[in-house]
């Protein structure tokens, strides 16, 4: 046997002898051992089996599994790590144990690369920033070469990857970028080994043309609709069944083709997979019918592939869930169990301590007892086992009373609870009793009954007595009404004071108005030598007659809508409310300054 490589051997050691955290690391450097230049076709077929042998490549295996976003060198080594592994994989052949190596490690190792795939894809989708969502784009896109490149070693393998329920599940998303790598990827699948789409199961075979077709329906990207035609295309090549089943089961594809599709530059291939679906349509039906079967099941077929795509997203979604959920449960309950085990083997323990200690207290007794008998006399040792009988019987009753007393009472602690509940009860019930006897009204006053004559006098003669101690304040009708029209008149005097006040004040606040007005114009004319006839019109208004009228008019209505309801009845007060002429004439020469008025 030849001697393994001093590289290999090396880093075996390295990896052996160092801990979780630096594996990953020092798996890297089997990406310089495999891509040595000098090396040849044997020399490298060589080196893998020694990979193999060591145990490195089981060592890249396993680190996969893990979660990369708490190792050293994170995403980025991992997706290093499936490419060497891949690599290692590629042109190694077994003669020694073949059935470990082809059907437990490759798919593995198969599974191993589609989870991280689907992780490195949750991340991208979960990614914010353009560099952070580029780097893991371009991880995911070395993962899936990897794939590419294992199925191309083994072609045995694409039907483990078609068969893999993380394949499905990458390729259904709504993820632009990662939906045309994955389409590439089946791609490739195809064009290595066609045959293996015969070969699984209707589930698997009808779940993937579900989701083709539904990118064809759900999205107007011309590179996801290139290359879904084109993987339907290559499907449709494969068998005259796969054609009929593309027909029967998506009514409504060749319109959905012809209506969406149609000039978005890869008419080639639009235009051989509907010539296809159009010769399988005619061969049974004629023309006409294949046009109004068309319409009638386009709707159809759309509604069923937006259907079927959002049942497998929403039991997607759910699975991380569920499982989360599944194994929180399973932590728990092991957990559980593990605790029981624990707790029943301290008991175990304890109670084994126990009887240990008790052996030695009884050997103990025992042998304190012999050494008590050697010194009695032996006319004595009768008295003595008399004694010690007695005693024993004392405690043996003593505990036996006990044991009864503790029996009794535990079958009496049932009613005894019940007792201290009711008692509970009863007192709570009496406290809420005389809370609302408390809160009762009390009851309106009766007449006593049976007042005889004598005390009817008698309460009588009380009544005068008091009505003659405290007379009451009476007033005529006359002096009500005159106190009544007197009350009136100073309301009258009151309102009319505060209505006067109140227009004064309000005309005190109009004339400031117009002063400060007054005085802003002034200081903001310009000089004597720079007036003009329009600074002259600002100070001078050509419509007083009006503008008193306007006035008049104006206050009129103020005044009689403040006025009172009462006031509206009658003109009482109509006279007193008249504003002098003077007044108004001074207020409304208060608006003008042109000649008229001086400062």
């Amino acid at each position: 046997m030849a001697a393994a490589d001093p590289q290999v051997l090396a880093l075996a050691a390295q990896v052996t002898e160092s801990g979780e955290q630096d594996i990953p690391l020092l798996l890297l450097k089997l990406k310089g051992v495999l891509s040595s230049p000098s090396l040849g076709c044997e020399e490298s077929k060589k080196i893998k089996q020694d990979i193999y042998d060591y145990g490195l490549t089981q060592y890249c295996l396993l680190v996969l599994r893990q979660d990369h976003s708490r190792l050293r060198g994170g995403w980025a080594t991992a997706a290093q790590l499936a490419e060497i592994l891949s690599h290692c994989c590629v042109g190694l052949e077994m003669k020694e144990d073949p059935e470990e190596f082809y059907e437990k490690f490759l798919p593995s190792a198969i599974d191993n690369l589609l989870v991280l795939g689907k992780r490195l894809q949750a991340r991208f989708i979960r990614a914010i920033k353009d560099k952070e969502k580029q780097d893991f784009l371009h991880w995911f896109q070395t993962v899936t070469n990897a794939i590419c490149w294992l199925f191309h070693g083994h072609i045995q393998l694409a039907a483990c990857v078609l068969q893999n329920d993380c394949f499905l599940q990458l390729l259904i998303t709504d993820d632009v970028e990662t939906a045309i790598i994955m389409m590439s990827v089946l791609h490739n699948i195809l064009r290595i080994n066609s045959s293996v789409f015969l070969q699984v199961d209707k589930a698997t075979l009808h779940s993937i043309l579900d989701e083709l077709v539904y990118k064809l329906s759900s999205t107007t990207n011309p590179a996801v609709g290139s290359a879904a035609t084109k993987l339907l295309l290559v499907v449709a090549k494969l068998s005259k069944q796969l054609v009929r089943l593309l027909t029967a089961r998506y009514k409504g594809l060749k319109g959905l083709l012809n209506k969406q599709w149609t000039g978005k530059g890869f008419d080639r291939e639009l235009n051989q997979l509907l010539d296809m679906l159009y010769l399988e349509q005619s061969s049974g039906k004629g023309e006409m019918q294949t046009v109004l079967f068309q319409k009638q099941h386009q709707a159809a077929c759309i509604i069923q592939a937006t259907w079927r795509g959002f049942q497998t997203r929403r039991r997607l979604k759910k699975l991380p869930q569920a499982v989360t959920t599944l194994q929180r449960s399973f932590r728990a309950k092991r957990e559980q169990e593990l605790q029981h085990l624990a707790k029943q083997k301290e008991d175990e323990a304890l109670k084994l301590q126990m009887q240990l200690q008790r052996q030695r207290a009884m050997r103990l007794f025992h042998e304190r007892q012999l050494a008590l008998l050697e010194r009695v006399h032996a006319s004595q040792v009768n008295k003595y086992m008399e004694e010690m009988e007695d005693k024993s019987a004392l405690t043996i009753q003593r505990f036996w009373r006990g044991y009864r007393a503790r029996r009794i009472f535990h079958q009496q602690k049932q009613s005894l609870k019940e007792y201290k509940a009711a008692v509970i009860i009863q007192r709570t019930a009496c406290k809420f009793l005389e809370k609302r006897r408390r809160r009762r009204p009390l009851s309106p006053w009766k007449e006593p009954k049976g007042l005889t004559d004598e005390q009817r006098l008698a309460l009588q003669q009380k009544v005068d007595d008091y009505i003659k101690l405290h007379p009451a304040s009476q007033m005529s009708e006359e002096m009500s009404k005159e106190l009544h029209m007197r009350a009136q008149e100073k309301l009258a005097q009151f309102l009319l004071r505060s209505r006067l006040d109140q227009r004064a004040a309000q005309r005190r606040e109009t004339l400031l108005a117009q002063v400060n007005t007054d005085v802003e114009l002034l200081m903001n004319a310009p000089g004597l030598a720079e007036t003009t006839e329009k600074d002259i019109g600002v100070f001078v208004s050509r419509s007083v007659p009006v503008a008193t009228k306007a006035r008049q008019s104006h206050n009129t209505m103020l005044k009689y809508t403040r006025w009172p309801w009462w006031k509206k009845l009658g003109d009482e007060f109509m006279e007193d409310d008249v504003i002098p002429d003077e007044a108004l004439n001074t207020e409304l020469e208060t608006l003008f300054i042109g000649g008229r008025k001086s400062l």
